[in-house]
């Protein structure tokens, strides 16, 4: 423990040392200081985050209703999933819909963060139009997209009729196999300026002389992209399609203002589930239970980032040997 010398007045003999008091050292240690300036925010996070999601565990081990407290019934409502091929089929869509989605938004980001990085005419006004998907409510652009195919005003069937391809509307909300394709779509859309922007800003870091000397060593654009920017991009990836997955997998708006879950459950995600089964149905247990069953996935895919971020090779785009 640090001690604390006691100044001394006119006539007295040498100051006597004194042990600092357990304030004392907490005024002077930086550490302690940063904790204090930590406490709102973990204050705000164990209130909007960390109690909403214990209690949405509690609730997954009760048979509550709306209205009702509910009972402790332990793992019953579990028990009732496993058997249950609706929640399957979701977890299957889940799972289909976010891997689908966030290999397209990952791969048409990264093109776009390329070319956006070039020296381009109107550069700056490229870049804020990218942007536009991503900063309208998503509630507007399902509403968009749920017109844009829709089964009798669908635009894109207006203009493959008039140009003599199909002879009716495609119903495409209706059938299993289209519905799916357009959420994904629309997710898509919504989705790729955020991974385009944010690796559009890994991409200004790095040191143009690196470009300059590989290519007066001779490399191709491909050389260059491989051995220059992915390894010094790894990092940003990583941690900006691990938000994407995250957000992709706990889609609800898109989904619910588009499909409702449906055609015959075809595109429902455990968000949506869970919201019907819980709001609509008023079985918030169950509701709570398969919301609480999305968390080994998402645990799964931030742990995936986090133990390959702590790897320096992997970082550097090496290869752990």
């Amino acid at each position: 423990m640090a001690d604390v010398a006691i100044a001394p007045r006119a006539g007295q003999p040498k100051p006597q040392i004194r042990e600092a008091t357990n304030w004392e050292q907490l005024k002077h240690n930086r550490n302690w200081l940063g904790l204090w300036f930590m406490l709102p925010a973990m204050a705000f996070l164990i209130l909007f985050l960390a109690y909403p999601l214990g209690l949405g565990i509690w609730l997954s081990f009760t048979d509550a209703r709306i209205g009702r407290v509910g009972q402790f019934i332990g793992t019953e409502n579990y028990e009732w999933l496993w058997d249950d091929a609706v929640f399957w089929l979701s977890i299957f869509n889940t799972v289909f819909y976010t891997l689908i989605a966030s290999a397209f938004k990952f791969a048409i980001g990264l093109y776009l963060a390329l070319l956006l990085n070039e020296n381009l005419p109107f550069k700056a006004m490229l870049r804020a139009m990218v942007l536009i998907p991503f900063i309208v409510p998503t509630v507007l652009s399902a509403l968009a997209f749920w017109w844009i195919f829709d089964s009798q005003f669908s635009i894109i069937s207006w203009s493959l009729k008039h140009l003599g391809l199909i002879t009716q509307n495609i119903n495409f909300l209706g059938d299993t196999t289209w519905a799916r394709i357009c959420v994904i779509f629309a997710n898509i859309w919504r989705g790729v300026p955020f991974v385009a922007i944010t690796l559009l800003a890994g991409l200004q870091t790095v040191q143009p002389s690196l470009y300059e000397a590989a290519t007066l060593d001779g490399a191709s654009s491909w050389q260059r992209f491989r051995y220059i920017t992915y390894p010094l991009l790894t990092p940003i990836i990583a941690v900006v399609m691990t938000f994407s997955v995250l957000f992709t997998f706990t889609d609800f708006q898109l989904i619910w203002a588009m499909t409702r879950g449906g055609p015959v459950n075809a595109t429902h995600l455990m968000a949506t589930l869970s919201y019907q089964r819980a709001i609509i149905a008023g079985q918030l247990g169950e509701g709570a239970a398969i919301s609480s069953a999305m968390i080994p996935f998402l645990l799964a895919a931030i742990m995936v980032s986090w133990f390959g971020l702590q790897k320096r090779k992997w970082q550097q785009g090496e290869n752990n040997d």
